[in-house]
């Protein structure tokens, strides 16, 4: 946790202003994630309260286990029963038949590698998760103006919220399709080597396609709200240096004791100039003004002197700094080898889904289901792309932050201290795609690009088959 000068040399947990605009700390950021990675059964090894009896925790954990292993080959098995699907929908030349079946093939593959991948690291992630948990800054430097990061505590847990349901929904309605029609029929239609329609066998069977697609619902959904959540928290703790190194002359004044008087001219001057307000200083969070007359009541005694403030405060920058590095490169080393499956996964399945589409049957049912996952595997591409993005161009702002304030003036033995710091912060923060790639806009437009390539070509061996016949 934050050491007692970020806050003042007082509490961590004080209130700036009233409680509607500084809602206290959050004892756990991750509550809701940990809780959904459980439910999905990529959380093998849960984190299980202490009171509970020695054998309760043996049973529990037992448990976890054979349901990530569940997870894991209920995926797998129909990956490897839609690969033969496809291959014996090869000697027809039928692409529409080839192309249905390659897509749930890939879908179903990639859903099994995800499962694998989070179990395999659920360890590391959840020392990661706690390590965030427990260093990250709540509010900016003591100063005339602070940002508070509950706002992105509370819109990171909304939209895991949404994107979770979004996910399940669309792959539950593929799934209960037969149902709602009355068919005596599987929502997948793939090979088996017994007759799957059989009265005896047909429910479970079904029970097993079903589960199946929830499974591709809460791995499709994983990924991409905890990269979600944890490139906002990143942005967010970006959001709490800026305004840190805005408010470093602020802070050395409101610790030495400065008059009232002369900290709201300077509270002013930070919240209403022009030059230290423009459009988009923060990515996330929104900047506040210091209730002083209740904060210089507060704060500790005896004051030290303003350029042992200044530097102090600065030291505490680049702590915070040191933490935003450590966090931006482990969420580059648990993300890289995803994010190059997903990517090579969303462009191969975009090309799929668009050619069965535009060039399979038209029932209502069959267009719906299709349009549910082109619109989810676009929103997925465009959450990691957007979010790398933000992450590069927010990064390098450390300088137009610090001179927003005027530490210069009180502060001349710390401009070594200051070039330092401003030269190692010029470094942009990247998330790849096995090191291959780097998630921006730029790797958007390419997938898209390559999706359209590949679908040219197909529609081209269709028409090319269908003028043969003819």
């Amino acid at each position: 946790m934050a050491s007692l000068q970020f806050h003042g040399g007082i509490d961590a947990n004080i209130g700036y202003a009233g409680r509607d605009k500084d809602v206290g700390r959050v004892s756990q950021l991750f509550g809701l994630h940990l809780k959904l990675q459980m439910l999905s059964g990529l959380l093998p090894i849960p984190q299980l309260s202490q009171s509970l009896p020695q054998w309760l925790q043996l049973v529990l954990k037992q448990l976890a286990r054979l349901h990530s292993l569940l997870v894991i080959v209920i995926p797998l098995h129909l990956g490897l029963l839609f690969s033969k699907t496809t291959l014996d929908a090869l000697p027809t030349g039928d692409l529409e038949d080839i192309t249905d079946a390659l897509t749930m093939t890939v879908i179903y593959f990639f859903t099994a590698y995800a499962c694998i991948y989070w179990c395999v690291r659920c360890r590391r992630l959840l020392s990661y998760l706690n390590y965030i948990n427990r260093e990250y800054r709540h509010h900016s430097l003591a100063g005339v103006s602070f940002v508070n990061c509950y706002t992105t505590y509370r819109w990171a847990n909304n939209f895991t919220a949404i994107w979770v349901g979004a996910c399940l929904t669309g792959v539950t309605f593929w799934g209960i399709t037969p149902l709602v029609l009355g068919r005596h029929a599987l929502p997948l239609h793939c090979w088996y080597p017994f007759d799957a329609l059989a009265n005896p066998i047909y429910p479970f069977v079904y029970a097993i396609q079903l589960y199946g697609q929830i499974i591709v619902g809460t791995s499709f959904s994983y990924g991409g709200y905890m990269f979600v959540t944890l490139s906002l928290l990143l942005l967010a703790q970006f959001d709490v240096l800026y305004c840190s190194l805005k408010n470093l002359d602020a802070h050395a004044r409101l610790l030495s004791g400065e008059s009232l008087q002369t900290l709201g001219a300077l509270q002013c001057e930070l919240l209403l100039d022009d030059a230290n307000c423009e459009l988009g200083q923060y990515a996330m969070l929104e900047e506040h003004a210091t209730d002083l007359q209740c904060y210089t009541f507060k704060r500790l005694r005896p004051s030290p002197s303003l350029k042992s403030a200044a530097h102090s405060g600065l030291v505490e920058c680049v702590r915070l700094h040191r933490f935003i590095l450590k966090f931006a490169a482990e969420l580059e080393q648990l993300f890289s080898p995803y994010c190059l499956c997903k990517s090579l996964q969303i462009t191969v399945q975009l090309c799929l889904l668009v050619f069965v589409g535009v060039s399979g049957s038209r029932e209502v049912v069959r267009v719906i289901n299709q349009l549910q996952y082109l619109g989810l595997t676009l929103f997925e591409l465009l959450m990691f792309t957007y979010c790398g993005e933000q992450l590069r161009r927010h990064s390098v702002r450390v300088g137009d932050a610090f001179f927003r304030g005027s530490w210069w003036l009180h502060a001349p033995q710390m401009r070594k201290d200051v070039l330092i710091f401003l030269a190692n912060s010029r470094r942009a923060v990247e998330v790849t795609a096995g090191k291959f790639y780097v998630m921006d806009v730029n790797r958007l437009r390419s997938v898209i690009t390559q999706a359209f390539s590949f679908l040219t070509l197909l529609q081209k061996l269709d028409a090319k088959k269908a003028a043969t016949e003819s």
